[in-house]
């Protein structure tokens, strides 16, 4: 089941897209409901592999840490618009433990920032977005890219925007 997740995880986060890009073109239009519930099963994957895999607490500790250093690093700046400290911790998270661990701390710092700002419809597709810029920047760096600082800073601001 494990394995079988490894592979389903990118289909997931795959499907997200096509899923909306399939609505443009065919002009569906009750999308809100359909994508919330396709992205809040692009999202399963990754907790239920995670939940498999019986993680010891020193595997657990710095998914959670980190991504409450994010969420109180969101809460912390709210007042400064367009200043979130959360893309770059999920980054550097997802650099030093990998991609699923990305994915996690991203999701969760923006589970856990909305628990202070509120919940809604939005909070899925926020753990998704924010998800994503973590599974990417540690993909990216399996394949070798992020060696050089210049790389990592260029996709932290492009990530951003």
């Amino acid at each position: 089941m494990r394995k079988a997740l490894k592979w389903i995880e990118p289909l997931a986060l795959l499907a997200v897209p096509v899923f909306l890009i399939f609505c443009a073109l065919y002009g569906w239009e009750n999308t809100a409901l359909t994508s919330f519930v396709v992205v809040l099963v692009a999202l399963l994957p990754f907790f239920l592999r995670f939940e498999l895999e019986k993680a010891r607490p020193r595997d657990i500790m710095p998914i959670v840490v980190l991504a409450a250093i994010a969420a109180v690093g969101r809460v912390l700046f709210a007042p400064f618009p367009n200043f979130k400290p959360v893309s770059a911790i999920v980054i550097v998270g997802a650099l030093v433990f990998g991609r699923q661990s990305g994915f996690l701390i991203g999701a969760l710092a923006a589970l856990a920032s909305n628990m202070f700002f509120g919940q809604g419809a939005w909070t899925p597709w926020q753990m998704y977005c924010w998800g994503m810029v973590g599974y990417w920047a540690g993909a990216l760096n399996q394949t070798g890219l992020f060696r050089k600082p210049l790389l990592v800073y260029a996709y932290g601001f492009l990530s951003a925007w």
